[in-house]
């Protein structure tokens, strides 16, 4: 059985929740605190032995590769005025992993930004990560779905619970078969009532696939009259035919997709870093908010 050893990372979308900020900053860029969301990223994967990662832009995005490349000016600046932490910070990002990146030049929709990887991923089975879903946990998502993986030699998807009030508002799993801590999934529901499914059970945006995915992707992209589909339509013609997994994973989950709990995710992390949790702590409390 082959080991998971690659990530891919879709990054090529345009994201209008945030502009004006995002028409010249990638919105992958963002920072928690001191860390732009695709670093958080990257160390996820590698936390999960991935150290080949393979990100797939579009335009706009070079600051993304200028994160993670070099910069001589920068350096020489830090070395000459001895901060010598913030120096090893900087030059650890071109060394941490092999990233590779690769043009999406429309945002047809995640499936085709994995789709465009194929070429790079040959027969291995690979991780994919998208950038809205920060999982803070002892133990990542990534290396709970690559260990799940290991087990099963199977697609493997992540989820989380969710309300009967939130089940509405996501992609959901239905099942009957468990094995151990993975279930085989019976059937994918976007955005059902509450009424229509017993499942709870929401599809966060973390996957180990292999190659058996892409006849699917390809076969979903020719029976659709828009470019718009979605992971969800190749899942569910592949899971006829073999079997997928999902897994409920351990979790301190953060959404980054919208201004409010991109806001909520960089509290959470602040209250999380020992330096600087106090001083937050006291001026939110300094506000007297009711």
């Amino acid at each position: 059985m082959s080991k998971v050893k690659k990530c891919v990372i879709p990054a090529a979308g345009m994201w209008t929740r945030f502009l004006p900020a995002s028409k010249a900053l990638p919105k992958e860029m963002f920072p928690i605190i001191d860390k732009p969301v695709m670093q958080l990223l990257v160390e996820e994967a590698i936390s999960a032995w991935c150290n080949d990662i393979i990100i797939v832009t579009g335009r706009n995005k070079r600051a993304i590769e200028d994160h993670f490349d070099s910069n001589f000016e920068l350096e020489k600046k830090l070395e000459s005025s001895n901060k010598f932490e913030s120096l090893e910070k900087v030059k650890m990002l071109n060394s941490m992993a092999n990233i590779s990146y690769i043009r999406q030049p429309y945002p047809r929709w995640d499936w085709e930004a994995i789709l465009r990887a194929k070429n790079f991923l040959w027969d291995e089975p690979f991780l994919v990560l998208f950038w809205d879903d920060i999982i803070d946990w002892e133990k990542t998502a990534a290396q709970q779905l690559v260990e799940a993986y290991n087990r099963k030699n199977c697609p493997v998807i992540a989820t989380i619970p969710v309300s009967d009030e939130e089940v509405s508002s996501y992609w959901v799993i239905e099942t009957s078969l468990r094995d151990g801590k993975s279930f085989v999934v019976d059937r994918f529901l976007e955005k059902p009532n509450a009424n229509e499914t017993k499942s709870r059970n929401w599809v966060v945006g973390k996957y180990v696939l292999n190659s058996d995915i892409f006849p699917y992707l390809e076969d979903a992209a020719s029976k659709k009259v828009s470019w718009e589909i979605r992971l969800a339509d190749a899942f569910e013609m592949m899971r006829k035919d073999k079997d997928i997994y999902w897994l409920n994973i351990e979790w301190d989950r953060f959404d980054t997709w919208s201004k409010i709990w991109f806001l909520k995710a960089t509290i959470a992390f602040w209250l999380k870093n020992n330096e600087l949790k106090d001083e937050l702590r006291n001026y939110i409390k300094s506000l007297n908010i009711k």
